[in-house]
């Protein structure tokens, strides 16, 4: 299982949908027209009864920009928002993957941290996952969408949900600063290594800071060559140290920043696979990847779930959902292969 994460061989090639994301399964529709979807919809819910297969057909096979246009043209067709609609016309995790649909996307990754944060005790792995994963622009977008909704900055919000070296990683990763440049400084890169060799494996106890520095601040190209020198050096992968040298949110929340500098798509097939396993499906988990990666790397993320798993995403969302729900994942995830 741990194989994928360790073979370093190809990372210095491989594509990095941090910064060039274009590898979905849902693309834009061509003769696109939101006032006859808009009027499809209308006609799907209205009266007795709700044709759910056009629901399905429509938000499923359209952009997301196409789908906030199609929410305008509702709204100047019914007066209604499609959202309420929604919402008044479907129901459980249907309703919830529609409605996932027609939120622009830094809205949809805002109101997941939101709810992260809310109430008593704090969602950390979806923290990790979202600020883990996204590029720069995404993250600015999100906190942008926070501060409008809420009238606070993340980053503020960060603060008195978590603390210590973990809240120090995450407020870090909320800024959205990371470098972006795509030259790779060999020198660096080796210097880098052994820095991390020193703050951890080689050293009683473990200097955080230095990691934390390290991996939330260089680009993604930098910390890839970063990745290889210092499996060169060490004779272990950065992660096998980390899991060794580290404990509870921190571990996790690094761990995640060096799988997605390795590969988003492997992450995210891995947490897909982890939303459906065992007992009872975290249906939230899976609809909020599906929707948030199916423009970005889902084609991508199929075929890491192959290699990771042995069987095809398709079939296992088929044999652990149902009904509806199921039919807009599949809708989402694209033809079996």
């Amino acid at each position: 299982m741990a194989s994928v994460w360790d073979d370093l061989n190809s990372l210095l090639d491989s594509p990095d949908s941090l910064s060039s994301p274009s590898r979905g399964t849902v693309k834009a529709k061509a003769g696109f027209n939101a006032a006859e979807d808009a009027a499809a919809l209308k006609k799907a819910m209205d009266g007795f009864g709700t044709d759910e297969k056009t629901l399905i057909n429509i938000l499923t096979q359209r952009s997301s920009d196409q789908r906030l246009q199609i929410c305008k043209a509702y709204k100047d067709l019914t007066g209604k928002s499609l959202v309420d609609h929604l919402e008044g016309d479907t129901h459980g995790h249907f309703e919830d993957i529609l409605v996932a649909l027609v939120t622009p996307p830094a809205q949809f990754d805002m109101q997941a941290i939101k709810q992260a944060m809310k109430g008593a005790g704090t969602t950390e792995s979806v923290l990790i996952e979202i600020l883990a994963s996204r590029s720069n622009p995404q993250i600015r977008a999100l906190s942008d969408a926070y501060l409008k909704e809420t009238g606070r900055a993340l980053t503020y919000d960060l603060k008195s949900e978590v603390s210590g070296d973990f809240g120090k990683t995450l407020l870090i990763l909320a800024e959205g600063k990371r470098d972006e440049t795509k030259n790779v400084d060999a020198a660096k890169a080796k210097a880098d290594a052994k820095a991390l060799y020193e703050a951890g494996e080689k050293k009683w106890g473990t200097d955080e800071s230095k990691f934390i520095d390290i991996l939330c601040n260089r680009s993604v190209p930098q910390l890839r060559q970063t990745l290889v020198e210092y499996k060169n050096l060490s004779g272990k992968t950065l992660q096998q140290s980390i899991e060794s040298e580290m404990s509870g949110h921190l571990e996790d929340a690094l761990v995640a920043v060096v799988k997605c500098v390795k590969s988003v798509p492997a992450y995210m097939a891995e947490l897909l696979h982890k939303s459906m396993k065992g007992a009872g499906t975290k249906e939230e988990m899976l609809t909020r990847i599906m929707v948030s990666r199916s423009e970005v790397d889902m084609m991508d993320i199929k075929v890491e779930y192959k290699k990771l798993f042995g069987r095809s995403l398709y079939s296992d969302i088929e044999s652990d959902t149902s009904g509806d729900y199921r039919q807009t994942l599949l809708g989402l995830c694209g033809a079996d292969a």
